[in-house]
């Protein structure tokens, strides 16, 4: 508790943080809704911005967890975590501190782009359990992909490379149904698309807001997510150890 607060005054100190990390995404909506959106066919009578909103939550989660390999990065040339290992507490908990934080940053930069969202004309029924189910996904995103940011922060040799890892992450919905169709894409690529985590983490989502059966896509995307979890917090850990300890 004592390391995620000191970790979030760090966030509350520079809120331009969580506001650049979801500036991106939103520039992204507005560029495809209102400048590309005309010139895409879904395949269906939805609005664009309704389609599109799975993929752009995902970007500003990939974009924000960069910040959490950049102030790792920072904290370990800084010297603090052999003063951490120093005290009687677990070892676990200094990485915890930083994800939890980013988990924290993440959910409101993603609430940001939900209001803009709704003020683009985003529109949904779903029921309040769908809603829960659409957050539940979403942090297990984030803590997935937090946790990879966190072997990045580890390993890195520069503060470019902490946060350079979180690029191909963010291109990585360019290559799924995040902004058209998979169907519509060359053979190789919409195999590659269909069978990459994005596309079914997207599809979930957006199931659950258009009120419609998700289908096997959320047991697809929660076994992606929970196994890059397992992964990545297993290497994370590894690679503190062999850092510190």
């Amino acid at each position: 508790g004592v390391l995620t607060a000191r970790s979030l005054r760090h966030i509350l100190r520079s809120p331009d943080t969580i506001m650049t990390t979801a500036v991106t995404p939103i520039a992204m909506m507005l560029l495809f809704v209102y400048v590309f959106g005309g010139a895409i066919s879904t395949g269906s009578d939805e609005s664009y911005v309704n389609y599109l909103l799975p993929g752009i939550l995902l970007i500003t989660i990939a974009s924000g967890v960069a910040y959490t390999a950049y102030r790792l990065f920072l904290d370990l040339q800084g010297g603090i975590f052999e003063r951490f290992a120093s005290m009687p507490i677990a070892r676990s908990s200094v990485l915890w501190a930083h994800v939890l934080t980013s988990l924290a940053a993440n959910l409101v930069s993603v609430a940001i782009v939900i209001v803009v969202a709704l003020v683009m004309g985003f529109r949904t029924g779903a029921s309040v359990a769908a809603w829960l189910a659409v957050a539940a996904i979403l942090v297990l995103f984030t803590l997935s992909l937090t946790w990879i940011a966190v072997i990045a922060g580890l390993s890195a040799k520069s503060v470019d490379g902490a946060s350079a890892f979180s690029y191909p992450l963010i291109f990585l919905p360019f290559i799924s149904s995040a902004f058209v169709p998979t169907d519509s894409m060359p053979g190789p690529v919409a195999w590659f698309a269909e069978n990459q985590p994005v596309t079914s983490v997207v599809n979930s989502i957006r199931n659950l807001f258009a009120q419609e059966p998700v289908g096997t896509d959320i047991w697809t995307a929660l076994a992606w997510l929970v196994g890059l979890l397992v992964v990545a917090y297993a290497f994370a850990i590894a690679t503190y150890r062999r850092k510190i300890c």
